[in-house]
């Protein structure tokens, strides 16, 4: 499928702003300089100029591009970002035409209806996509999902249902080029592994999570069982190991779950080094929905996506959040409100050292 008139008109206008900026801007050299308020990484800078599959800035990022390239004060030296506070008349009245024409460009791609809404994460430049699933165990299934039942459905054998019906339309319609498909854990094999990896569920109903959790020894988040907690696994979290467990209250009802706990992960594929590995777990199944719909809900996402690519710009990090549960709904985690963020890897101290 080739990208929207739109999405091309835009994507040529910030590549000719670098490429006809007197200073003869490399993408990296561009990355730097907007990096002076939040970071942004090469690779970012590359997709939204990209004319096969561009990717949509944040609205945020277009002021930062207008307000750069309002002015050619920073060709004086290593370009830099010049405060709005500092611009000339001059620059201030180009910066607002400049900002008002960038912004038109990008409501031209929404009013197109492309689902674009600078949701990275989904994006993959090349396939097969892969999601790994967890699977009911053989106890709890439903008389539908024995295939001597004449109503047979096999999508009963699946775990976290929901976190796969939200996430499914939304990696294929993301790439409507690539093979995308779903396994059950058991149903994994060498061809699965190596490609673009998306883990399902925690360590209890899907061992291919147990046991990538146990392989990635960079990741310092481990899922454990705990005696005092009959369904779900607690996390461990950082050099202390850090326990994050789930919220819960007496009802007249019984024990109602108010609040779980995410892990949103995306590292390197160990077994094929130029695909990733995204997972999306949780203590119980209400973690695994809010881990998943943080980057797929319209009401947040793009608000978190910005987040992930300002605080982790090289792309891989672990995150776990708090996912609250209203009448028995996952709401999904607005990661600008530090309440929701329980633990970040890299730290600041580690991703500043790097």
């Amino acid at each position: 499928m080739a990208p929207s008139p739109a999405a091309l008109r835009l994507a040529r206008r910030l590549r000719g702003l670098r490429e006809n900026h007197e200073a003869g801007l490399t993408q990296s050299q561009l990355a730097k300089a907007l990096s002076a308020e939040t970071k942004v990484a090469v690779a970012t800078i590359s997709s939204w100029e990209s004319l096969k599959n561009p990717k949509l800035p944040p609205a945020e990022r277009l002021r930062v591009y207008a307000l750069f390239f309002c002015t050619e004060r920073s060709t004086d030296g290593d370009p830099h970002l010049v405060p709005e506070r500092d611009l000339t008349p001059k620059e201030r009245e180009r910066y607002h035409t400049l900002h008002d024409e960038l912004v038109g460009l990008r409501d031209a791609v929404h009013g197109e209806g492309i689902a674009t809404s600078g949701s990275y994460t989904w994006d993959f430049e090349h396939g097969p996509i892969t999601i790994i699933c967890s699977e009911v165990p053989s106890e709890a299934l439903p008389p539908l999902a024995s295939e001597f039942d004449p109503n047979y459905t096999r999508m009963y054998r699946y775990g976290d249902l929901d976190a796969l019906i939200e996430l499914w339309g939304h990696i294929r319609a993301s790439n409507p080029e690539l093979t995308v498909t779903h396994r059950l854990s058991s149903e994994v094999g060498p061809d699965d592994l190596s490609s673009h990896l998306v883990l399902l569920g925690g360590i209890g109903w899907n061992p291919v999570t147990r046991r990538l959790l146990r392989t990635l020894h960079e990741l310092p988040v481990s899922q454990v069982e705990v005696r005092d907690l009959k369904a779900g696994e607690i996390f461990k979290a950082g050099a202390d190991g850090v326990e994050f467990r789930p919220q819960v209250e007496d009802t007249e009802n019984g024990v109602e779950l108010v609040e779980d706990v995410g892990l949103l992960a995306r590292l390197s594929n160990p077994f094929n080094h130029s695909r990733t590995i995204t997972i999306c777990n949780g203590i119980h199944s209400r973690g695994v929905l809010g881990a998943v719909r943080s980057l797929t809900d319209a009401a947040v996402r793009e608000r978190n996506e910005d987040y992930l690519s300002r605080r982790f710009p090289e792309g891989t990090f672990a995150l776990l959040m708090r996912v609250p549960v209203l009448g028995g709904q996952a709401i999904s985690p607005d990661l600008d409100i530090a309440e929701n963020r329980l633990y970040e890897w890299p730290t600041v101290e580690e991703a500043a050292a790097r």
